[in-house]
């Protein structure tokens, strides 16, 4: 789709290279995976982008999907991380974030799994907001081990709770960094991202930007946005975090949730040919099989050759 072929060939060209001491660290060129738990119908992939079949360089994506607990009391996760570009550990990276929110949802998840069936959001969104700054903190953690800047050994990570009781219809998305959450919903895509809230209003003192003058009239120096030279005595600030993106929502029959990495939220944004595309694909009556979903999330579209994750959600 798009104003013309895309650049690269349609099938990988070149493997990543190998370490015969860590063939570990070798990372697959798709990943899939699948599965029916409640009302909901899960499929997932992730796949090597074109530019990186091409060149010959791992996926940077990541991709995790785990069932804890049993019967109607279980809790499946899917997350999904993306390593930083350009980067010589980016696969790793991402994988870590991956294994670390595992570990924490894993040892909490017959709380979580109480929390979403009670519906108690604002205690849900703290502690998943406490599990993913933990699981984060443990990567900066790691790069520190390794002597890697710790902006070099990042990743974004999105995650998705679903809760296999059937009577219980709460979805819940958590994570930091780009991507995207969206929603088939009676023909039509809705764009679901949370949305990191803005300031508005006027300055208030102590936040944001100064009042004209003082209370007694006294004018205050112009800001003229000079950067402040670093004292010698104070360390430097450290670089600001992305913000925590939390949304629980009610699912509805028939609807098809849609969680992703930036590589298939950026063409599914800026090719409605492929939202057209996925949306006639995706409104059957029946969920795809593991084989159709994994040949629909590849669609090629010009001008997108990043790794693809996808986790979808069917609702019976």
């Amino acid at each position: 789709m798009g104003s013309g072929p895309p650049t690269y060939d349609a099938e990988p060209t070149a493997l990543p290279p190998a370490d015969p001491d860590d063939l570990d660290d070798l990372v697959a060129d798709t990943v899939l995976d699948g599965a029916r738990y409640g009302a909901c119908t899960l499929r997932a992939a992730s796949v090597r982008g074109d530019s990186a079949r091409y060149r010959g360089e791992p996926r940077r994506d990541s991709l995790l999907t785990a069932r804890f607990g049993t019967a109607e009391h279980a809790l499946v996760l899917v997350a999904m991380a993306t390593g930083a570009r350009a980067t010589p550990g980016a696969h790793r990276a991402a994988a870590e974030a991956c294994h670390w929110i595992g570990r924490a949802v894993g040892r909490s998840h017959a709380r979580l799994a109480e929390d979403i069936r009670a519906g108690r959001r604002g205690d849900l969104k703290s502690g998943l907001h406490r599990l993913t700054d933990r699981s984060l903190g443990k990567l900066r953690a790691s790069a520190a081990e390794q002597g890697i800047d710790p902006e070099e050994y990042a990743a974004t990570l999105r995650c998705l709770l679903l809760p296999a009781d059937p009577e219980c219809r709460t979805r819940v998305f958590f994570g930091v960094g780009d991507g995207g959450l969206f929603r088939l919903r009676d023909g039509d895509w809705q764009d679901i991202e949370p949305r990191v809230s803005d300031v508005t209003g006027d300055p208030v003192v102590g936040f944001g930007s100064l009042p004209a003058e003082t209370p007694e009239g006294d004018r205050l120096t112009m800001d003229l946005g000079i950067p402040t030279p670093p004292s010698p005595y104070e360390p430097a600030p450290p670089p600001p975090r992305e913000p925590f993106r939390f949304r629980a929502s009610i699912a509805h029959p028939g609807d098809t949730l849609l969680m992703c990495t930036g590589g298939l939220a950026e063409p599914l944004r800026g090719e409605p040919d492929l939202c057209r595309y996925l949306t006639g694909r995706w409104s059957g009556p029946t969920p795809p099989g593991l084989a159709a979903f994994l040949a629909d999330t590849q669609v090629r579209v010009k001008g997108y050759a990043d790794d693809r994750t996808a986790a979808a959600v069917w609702e019976a």
